[in-house]
């Protein structure tokens, strides 16, 4: 669903004073909550000698390169669905769409620690059921991935693009927000879009190199 940008300003979510607060974060607080779980974690791990190093390192990859296909699967099927009902329609704009019309709102690009870490403590059963034990490499680099895709979008938002390869972040993200939202789903990374076939289509036009002209023969 497709909702109009505001550049400036912000919206209650809640009637509740205390709810109201609690949906919005400084990104400093999830960041430093995940750092923190992630390093307890990973010495859990190595200093009980669950996995070697090599074996430690690798599961992390993993889980970081599992992030990014979560991070692009979550964007596209529950942050963009199809509002049917009010239902969905309430819960759509809770978790993004109010993003989408303050996208400057600063205070909304994390999700709150509260409700982050509710769901990390869920997927921490889950994979620990199916992984056991490699569950305390896997889970660190899944959330290191979620970090990066916090600073990555928190970034977009709040700076300016770098004069590097990186702003294709920004360029995507804005065509995202600004032009069409059906397509650049994965923040952090394109691989997904790459993959699954939603980049964004060139809006630029290449420029034609001038045709140099041949000497009339006398």
């Amino acid at each position: 669903m497709q909702h109009t940008p505001k550049e400036q300003g912000t919206t209650a979510l809640f009637k509740n004073p205390i709810l109201e607060k609690l949906a919005r974060t400084h990104i400093a607080v999830p960041l430093t909550i995940y750092f923190i779980g992630s390093a307890w974690m990973l010495y859990h791990n190595f200093s009980n000698n669950l996995t070697g190093v090599g074996e430690g390192i690798g599961i992390f990859f993993i889980g970081l390169v599992f992030w990014t296909w979560f991070e692009y699967f979550m964007h596209k099927r529950i942050f963009h669905m199809l509002p049917t009902n009010k239902v969905k329609e309430r819960i759509q704009y809770t978790f993004h769409g109010v993003h989408h019309e303050y996208p400057r709102d600063k205070t909304r690009l994390a999700m709150p620690p509260a409700a982050a870490v509710m769901i990390l403590t869920v997927l921490f059963f889950v994979f620990k059921f199916i992984l056991g034990d490699f569950v305390f490499t896997f889970l660190p680099g899944f959330i290191i991935g979620y970090s990066l895709y916090l600073f990555v979008h928190y970034a977009i938002h709040a700076f300016r693009p770098p004069k590097n390869k990186l702003n294709v972040l920004w360029i995507n993200h804005s065509i995202h927000h600004y032009k069409d939202d059906t397509v650049a789903f994965g923040v952090s990374s394109p691989l997904w879009d790459v993959i699954i076939g939603t980049m964004p289509k060139k809006t630029y036009k290449r420029k034609e190199k001038p045709v140099k002209q041949r000497k009339a023969v006398a």
